[in-house]
């Protein structure tokens, strides 16, 4: 993987997750709750929003170690659920707006690829197919990941956010717990199914599937 392939990946990522948190922002203002705008996080501006691990980091890790899952995550935009006038219908919103963000981009980005076999010079057609296809395939798999109902991901929100009972908050706000569970699922269990002779990556299995389904059906 070269330096072109190696930027021309990155910079979709970063476009994904800061798009992502921002239509969080963005829908949150729109259903009464400006704490994120009073606290400068709709701007288009990435330093407002990369996160240096989850945006920087991370990200490169997994790209050079060509595991073949690419993703991230930008500052969570700050979100005060007791502005709404709906409490259950604008939490499942702004838990969506992410996720339809993403999709959003890839829908369009999948237009724009179809239109690169129109560029008559063939090393910018090759240039812009491989940004606009990466920039499908990682916001494919960033809705995906993210509609997973495990706290802190978007899901737990959509499925549980909304139910006014003390196990469902404190399911929603279990982040750190979630991302523990992220973490064995995503990185020991198959590492552990790899020393035991089995494949234990049924969350890669779901990831990678889906994302290839979704994928499929626009490019």
């Amino acid at each position: 993987m070269n330096l072109t392939s190696i930027i021309l990946t990155f910079i979709p990522v970063l476009i994904a997750i800061i798009a992502h948190e921002l239509a969080h922002g963005w829908m949150s203002c729109y259903l009464g709750d400006s704490t994120a705008k009073d606290n400068g996080r709709l701007s288009l501006n990435p330093l407002k929003h990369i996160d240096l691990f989850g945006s920087v980091i991370l990200p490169a890790i997994l790209l050079l170690s060509k595991i073949g899952i690419v993703f991230g995550w930008a500052k969570p935009v700050p979100v005060n659920y007791n502005n709404f006038k709906h409490f259950r219908r604008d939490i499942v919103l702004t838990a969506s707006a992410g996720i339809l963000m993403n999709l959003w981009l890839a829908i369009v980005s999948a237009l724009f690829l179809s239109l690169t076999s129109f560029i008559p010079v063939f090393y910018i057609q090759g240039i812009l197919s491989l940004f606009f296809l990466n920039m499908v395939v990682i916001n494919i798999l960033l809705a995906v990941f993210n509609i997973i109902p495990i706290p802190p991901l978007d899901g737990s929100k959509i499925f549980f956010g909304w139910i006014n009972k003390p196990w469902a908050q404190n399911y929603v706000n279990s982040d750190q717990q979630g991302m523990a569970a992220l973490v064995i699922l995503i990185f020991i269990l198959p590492v552990i199914g790899n020393y035991l002779g089995f494949d234990l990556n049924f969350f890669g299995y779901f990831i990678l599937k889906s994302t290839s389904y979704l994928v499929s059906l626009l490019v």
